[in-house]
């Protein structure tokens, strides 16, 4: 039986290749745009998460600084551990904050590592099926 491929003229053999190449590089670009477009987003996240975090901790010096003042003015504790507390929760909150910002904009979270990888597999491919040719 004879190969379908090889019985194909080098001409249409090269079409055929440059199709499907350009097929696959209109593709993964695709990708790497919609991929992109997505770490963007996690970014903006991750930027509005940081501008949370300094609003906070600006709330968060100003309560605590209105408990240390408290505490200097009078010898009731009741208020004064109260404006303690809610300062803790709020530093906590904006660290945590702060974290996941910070961690949400590194470098390697922004790659487009899925299309990377594509590519990379499709590169093997390619070139195994020369050499199988």
């Amino acid at each position: 039986m004879p190969d379908p491929v090889r019985s194909q003229s080098p001409a249409s053999l090269a079409a055929d290749a440059l199709r499907i190449s350009s097929d696959l590089v209109r593709k993964e670009v695709s990708l790497a745009k919609a991929e992109l477009r997505q770490n963007l987003n996690r970014a903006g996240t991750g930027l509005g998460m940081l501008v949370a975090a300094a609003v906070l901790g600006i709330v968060t010096l100003n309560v605590l600084t209105v408990a240390l003042v408290a505490a200097l003015a009078e010898t009731d504790l009741g208020p004064i551990w109260s404006a303690v507390v809610v300062g803790v929760v709020l530093a906590i909150l904006a660290y945590v904050l702060l974290r996941k910002g910070m961690a949400d904009l590194k470098p390697e979270n922004l790659m487009p590592t899925r299309t990377v990888e594509n590519v990379q597999r499709d590169a093997s491919a390619v070139k195994e099926a020369y050499h199988d040719a």
